[in-house]
């Protein structure tokens, strides 16, 4: 079972100063707001509930935040969670670059994304969504390079691949990749992104991904056992 499948509802900011008080790792997902990145993140968590879509899309205009540990599996339990056994954050970043959306609420999420992604010490990873028919438009290449000068990994996501053609996809992924392996520091080394294709309807790459982000904030590895508590000295 993936260990995403413990995530359960954290909170909600609006601002930065809202951030939780948190030091686990964070990844965030970001994307446009038809991107299917709410239906992506309930599927790798296995539960239909966990984030919203706006019936408006780009209305939201939170970051919602998930924890994964620290509780048991199942959105319906109302247990507290407890914090010391929290491994990691999500962070479903507001979508983007839906016309009707006022010019205020535009400027309010660049800088508020715009700070998290690049400010955020404790997000460790970003996850990309774009539609695989319409990759890299000029907004998701503004979030990448917002975050490539972090140093670090971006994961791409390419939704609604059952829309390709099994040709079509294959061109797609290689020139993202080709897309992505342009970008280079300023010393010449590339940047650690990587991507993948991805259909909630036919529940493709699924596994990639769950694996992918397990890597991403070291859920795929065993936390530390705590250290024994010392005996007192006999009186």
């Amino acid at each position: 079972m993936s260990k995403l499948w413990q995530a359960r509802f954290f909170t909600t900011v609006n601002h930065l100063r809202d951030l939780p008080r948190t030091t686990v790792p964070e990844i965030a997902f970001a994307g446009r707001s038809n991107a299917g990145k709410s239906t992506a993140i309930n599927i790798l968590c296995n539960q239909k509930g966990l984030a919203f879509a706006s019936k408006t899309p780009g209305r939201t205009q939170h970051i919602n935040f998930f924890s994964v540990g620290g509780a048991h599996v199942a959105m319906h339990r109302h247990d507290p969670t407890n914090m010391d056994e929290v491994r990691c954050l999500i962070a479903d970043l507001p979508g983007y670059g839906y016309a009707e959306v006022s010019g205020d609420a535009k400027l309010h999420w660049q800088r508020l994304l715009g700070d998290y992604v690049q400010r955020r010490d404790q997000l460790a990873a970003l996850v990309l969504m774009m539609d695989a028919r319409r990759p890299f438009t000029d907004l998701d290449i503004q979030m990448l390079e917002w975050f490539a000068p972090t140093g670090k990994p971006i994961h791409c996501i390419l939704t609604k691949s059952d829309k390709l053609t099994r040709s079509e996809a294959v061109n797609t992924l290689r020139q993202a990749q080709a897309k992505l392996d342009s970008y280079v520091d300023e010393d010449g080394e590339g940047f650690p992104f990587t991507v993948q294709l991805f259909s909630a309807l036919k529940r493709v790459g699924i596994d990639e991904a769950t694996a992918k982000i397990e890597e991403l904030v070291g859920l795929n590895v065993d936390p530390p056992a705590p250290e024994p508590e010392s005996e007192s000295d006999p009186e």
